[in-house]
């Protein structure tokens, strides 16, 4: 197979342009500023009548996630001639100096201390609340490991081992969550049952597929569908009943029993006194890198912002997408670009070192040397990929062929899960650093 190296590099120069148009849709300040007005003294919100702020004493700003600091920057820019103050809590890194806002940073994916920390000082502004305050909530993702507050009798270091747990076992976002809001005093409208009834304005920008409140950070400010009875169910889903914790198996079987309240749920009263919106998501991202990819020539097709399942299965489809452009221009023709957004899971069966978007690259080495002139590009939003300091990676035509020469065998690499040092030998990682956004992940699929 013959390949065009003067059109690879433009090609990853094309992925790239993409991507960073993608990114700078879910700019978290920006996207605050389109969905938060200010006309003098009345702050005009989506959806609901404008909130007038001399009804309140006071406005307090919480939140937590990879782009909360960002959008807390933009709430206190909308706000700056009134009384405001507040906590967040970001992932270490993802900082930013607020004037009158607390900035803690904390671990994520696997909680620490610090974010216990942030929880406590978050619920307890929350708590002091009264009617004549106004909560601005600026939630992003990331923000379920960064505000750990697990109840009496479990330990932060349990539930540091359970998230560790279920991200080995591949356990989806959803799944992830229903088990945190039921080992959490903050999470699944518990920190609304706490701030009530104080006005609540929940700004949220989505990493989860379908965008529901109750998902996004676990959803603080939001009613929870789930029971402790399905967060028993999922670990016996991934047979995780015998290495469990035993308090935290305790704490769920009291909470089957009724001995313990379960979360709030759609209808509480609690709710007529919160507005939740969704300033940014995966499909704004994907629409903006339309637009780009369509300016610099390409015949684009969003494929979908809900893409999740196994990563590998993943892989296969947009391989197999791939492959059908080459073979007979559909669904369509060349030079072509299919996006596509969500998330995967990956079951770490290795000791090596990577994250969805490096395997999902590695998986579709060998289909782009088949293939002439494409190339893969897999990269989250949020700027890291599983404990990586990577986005993610790329493959193209040429990439088994270098890789051949180096002596990378990708194989290899796959059964350890070590698609990190197989791209860092390659040169194929992508480094972004933090973005202070988070869309989940964008899919790129170029073939010319």
């Amino acid at each position: 197979m013959q390949v065009d190296m003067k059109n690879m590099k433009n090609m990853r120069n094309d992925a790239l342009a993409i991507f960073n148009a993608s990114l700078e849709a879910v700019d978290p300040e920006k996207a605050v500023h389109k969905y938060l007005k200010r006309e003098g003294d009345l702050l005009r919100v989506p959806g609901e009548s404008a909130v007038d702020l001399r009804d309140y004493e006071e406005v307090l700003v919480v939140g937590a996630g990879k782009a909360s600091a960002a959008m807390a920057k933009a709430v206190g820019e909308i706000l700056y001639d009134r009384r405001v103050r507040g906590v967040i809590c970001v992932k270490y890194g993802h900082e930013l100096e607020l004037d009158r806002i607390d900035v803690i940073q904390a671990g994520h994916p696997v909680p620490d201390e610090e974010g216990t920390l942030a929880a406590r000082e978050i619920m307890r502004l929350a708590s002091e609340a009264t009617a004549r305050h106004l909560i601005i909530s600026c939630i992003s993702g990331g923000g379920s490991a960064l505000l750990p507050a697990p109840p009496p009798g479990i330990s932060l270091d349990e539930k540091q081992y359970l998230t560790k747990r279920l991200l080995e076992v591949g356990a989806d976002i959803h799944e992830m969550n229903s088990v945190r809001k039921h080992l959490s005093l903050v999470k699944g409208g518990r920190l609304m049952k706490a701030a009530f009834p104080a006005r609540v304005i929940n700004l949220m920008l989505s990493d989860v597929v379908g965008d529901d409140p109750g998902v996004i950070a676990s959803g603080p400010f939001a009613p929870d569908n789930s029971t402790f009875q399905d967060a028993l169910r999922i670990l016996q889903k991934y047979d995780m009943m015998k290495d469990a914790p035993e308090s935290v198996l305790s704490w769920l079987k009291r909470g089957v029993s009724r001995e313990l309240p379960d979360t709030p749920k759609s209808g509480d009263p609690i709710f007529s006194q919160v507005t939740n919106i969704i300033v940014g998501s995966n499909i704004q991202a994907l629409i903006a890198g339309k637009h780009a990819a369509e300016a610099l020539g390409y015949n684009t097709l969003i494929l979908s912002s809900s893409v999740q399942g196994n990563t590998a299965e993943a892989a296969l489809l947009h391989g197999a997408i791939a492959r059908e452009i080459s073979a007979s221009e559909n669904p369509v023709s060349p030079p072509a670009c299919i996006l596509s957004g969500g998330e995967t899971t990956v079951q770490v069966r290795g000791p090596g070192k990577g994250g969805r978007n490096q395997e999902f690259a590695l998986l579709l080495i060998e289909a782009a040397a088949q293939i002439p002139n494409s190339l893969f590009f897999s990269a989250g939003t949020d700027g890291t990929d599983g404990p990586t300091d990577a986005a993610g990676a790329l493959v193209e035509s040429s990439s088994l062929e270098r890789a051949r020469l180096l002596h990378l065998y990708p194989e290899h690499f796959l059964a350890r899960n070590d698609s990190y040092h197989f791209f860092s030998s390659l040169g194929d990682l992508i480094k972004t650093g933090p973005t202070r956004t988070n869309v989940m992940d964008v899919r790129i699929v170029l073939v010319r």
